[in-house]
């Protein structure tokens, strides 16, 4: 089921009250299994936690290697999604780069997100002058900004 769905933690709660037919933004989200994707990504449960190495691999492969990583090293045909193709997807293929970004999450999350914006920019999945929102902190203050930012309209979310 997509991750709107199968998540149940604070945030996407409040994501799926405040915006409940996505009008307000396009969302993805980063896992510490499944790497960067579109909300809509059909996922299955699964239990993993971001780390430093995690964290690290994924600034390392760019928006080119494909997670879930796979378990050998033996396997011909790579499996997973990629994160060049989940944001090319939400910006139809950067024909409607995002101008304004909420980065949502805890630090280590933060930290690949960063990174990922900075690839974004790069290549032209955001815009060059992209307002960057970082929501952090204790999660009724997480709640409060997402929700500010979800209401706050602005072109290219």
């Amino acid at each position: 089921m997509p991750a709107p769905d199968r998540y149940d933690g604070p945030l996407w709660r409040t994501l799926r009250t405040v915006d409940p037919n996505g009008e307000n933004a396009r969302v993805a989200f980063l896992s510490a299994h499944l790497g960067l994707r579109a909300s809509d990504t059909p996922i299955e449960t699964y239990d993993a936690r971001m780390t430093e190495a995690v964290a690290a691999a994924m600034k390392a492969g760019g928006l080119g290697t494909r997670w879930p990583r796979p378990r050998t090293q033996a396997r011909v045909m790579p499996e997973g999604d990629h994160p060049g193709e989940h944001i090319a997807g939400l910006t139809d293929f950067g024909r409607s780069p995002f101008a304004d970004v909420a980065l949502v999450g805890g630090h280590l999350y933060l930290d690949v997100m960063r990174h990922f914006v900075g690839l974004f920019r790069e290549n032209g999945y955001v815009t060059t002058d992209v307002r960057v929102t970082e929501i952090n902190g204790p999660i009724g203050c997480m709640r409060r900004d997402l929700r500010l930012w979800l209401n706050g309209g602005g072109e290219g979310r």
